[in-house]
């Protein structure tokens, strides 16, 4: 429910005239309600407005829109989704013409912001709209801007873009790069020194050249930057020990992603490890680490050696599709980084005997401590399963369990349910379909890519089965918990948000 105050301002928001002809006489204190109004019925001109004349130094979409305040947005649900495209370029406009008037006119005084802070606003789900702003297109928008500024300010005359004291608005944001928009955000961080500053905290690129990436690399202004994702760049071993020693820069970072880097164990020449001990080395220089991706790397018995070198333990570590072998689950029962994991992903391993009991071991060992575990398309069974129930039930802070695309039967979903219902964090459990629910065998390529088989899949039979898991779990008073077959929808927590 809406409270007086929100539903006032919404009512103001919706005549343009009537909220501009206000806003000089309402106090500092009601504008960030009248922005959220503004925000949820898109009304682009009054934000424009509002933006215009912000009374305050920093406007943060995360804090007024109430991201992540579970609490608030129950309130508001909508404020919660992805940002609609218009309302964001509606923002970003107000912001570049304010600038452009405080080049042409420097002596004119007004309140005005410093910071705009647009991160953890875009996601990288499929589930968007054309009307929705992605992070790419996002991070699109924001780079033209500063371009656009930069080049305005070369075009004033000189005695008119001189302004007493040096003015600029940083805006924070999560920049996606692909080669696509490669030229235009490296246009955009050469302007750096300009009155629109950008300020990355999450950077990810894909498909890029080892020239690109370090070209952006060191454009980026170092402070700040928490997360650096590269992915689906085919770096290997050598690229990778060329773009590594380029982030020893961001003295913050503390997530490292490096899935889809064409690592194979199995290419290196019989004796030599070099890479390996050089890429080692390389990620024992960044001493706040705390999260590492090496997803669909084929690092077999190789995990000692390239973890060898890290200065603090990990919190999350993704090794999905890694291939590992039971010697790489005995090194992490027994390192330093087993205690501190709070995510771990396995995903993508077939847990036969032996494997599967290194890897009861691990979680037995990390239990005290796991939040988030994933160990899709796992091969796993009734009968695995029930050999990892026990250990997996005494991870009692579990929050997110994901078992998507493994081969167990109705019976042995219901097990689950009945024996999990004991953790009482657990809030989201991405399960398969039940085998017995396929209307037909599924073929060999629905079996390997396990959101495939949902072709196969009898609506009605796996309907009858949802509605079962969810009426045992009211039963069990956990009617509040996710179960769902849905990968989309219900995306697991970032570890910034664990």
């Amino acid at each position: 429910m809406h409270s007086l105050v929100f539903l006032c301002a919404r009512r103001l928001v919706s005549h343009h005239p009537s909220a501009r002809r206000a806003l000089d006489l309402l106090p500092a204190e009601l504008y960030p309600v009248l922005f959220q109004a503004a925000f949820l019925d898109r009304r682009t001109l009054a934000l424009q407005d509002l933006v215009a004349t912000w009374p305050f130094p920093i406007l943060s979409f995360q804090q007024l829109l109430g991201h992540h305040d579970q609490q608030y947005s129950s309130h508001h649900p909508s404020l919660r989704e992805k940002p609609s495209k218009l309302c964001f370029q509606a923002v970003i406009m107000a912001v570049v013409a304010h600038l452009r008037r405080a080049l042409e006119e420097p002596c004119r005084g007004t309140r005005w912001l410093r910071v705009l802070d647009m991160t953890d606003l875009q996601d990288f789900d499929t589930d968007r709209g054309p009307d929705r702003m992605s992070l790419w297109s996002g991070t699109v928008a924001l780079a033209k801007a500063c371009i656009e500024v930069s080049k305005h300010k070369n075009e004033c005359p000189s005695g008119a873009s001189t302004t007493p004291q040096p003015f600029s608005v940083e805006i924070r944001a999560d920049l996606f790069v692909n080669g696509t928009s490669f030229g235009v955000l490296r246009d955009a961080l050469q302007t750096s020194a300009g009155p629109l500053r950008l300020k990355c905290r999450d950077f990810r690129t894909e498909e890029l050249s080892i020239t690109g990436i370090v070209t952006l690399l060191e454009s980026l202004e170092p402070v700040g930057v928490r997360r650096v994702d590269l992915r689906f760049n085919n770096l290997g071993p050598a690229g990778l020990c060329t773009v590594l020693p380029h982030l020893t820069r961001f003295t913050e970072l503390v997530s490292l992603k490096l899935p889809y880097s064409n690592i194979d164990v199995r290419r290196l020449a019989p004796g030599t490890d070099t890479g390996l001990r050089q890429l080692a080395v390389q990620l024992g220089r960044f001493p706040c680490l705390k999260e590492l991706n090496f997803g669909s790397s084929r690092l077999s018995g190789s995990l000692r050696q390239l973890l060898s070198d890290l200065q603090a333990p990990l919190e999350s570590l993704e090794l999905a599709f890694c291939y590992l072998l039971p010697g790489d689950l005995a090194f992490l029962h027994k390192s330093l980084h087993a205690p501190a994991l709070r995510r771990l992903d396995l995903s993508g391993h077939n847990f036969t005997e032996n494997l599967l009991q290194c890897l009861c071991q691990l979680l037995e060992k990390i239990s005290a401590s796991l939040l988030h575990l994933d160990l899709m398309e796992c091969h796993l069974t009734d009968a695995r399963l029930a050999d990892l129930l026990p250990v997996l039930c005494r991870c009692s802070r579990l929050r997110c369990l994901g078992l998507f695309g493994n081969p167990l039967s109705t019976p042995g979903l219901k097990t689950l349910v009945r024996k999990t219902v004991v953790l009482p964090d657990l809030r989201l459990v991405v399960y398969p379909y039940p085998v017995d629910c396929y209307s037909r065998e599924p073929s060999r390529l629905a079996s390997a890519f396990g959101h495939l088989c949902e072709d196969v899949v009898d609506k009605e039979r796996f309907a009858a089965v949802s509605a079962e898991v969810g009426r045992m779990l009211a039963s069990s008073g956990r009617a509040d918990a996710v179960w769902t077959s849905s990968l989309c929808r219900h995306s697991a927590p970032d570890y910034f948000t664990l």
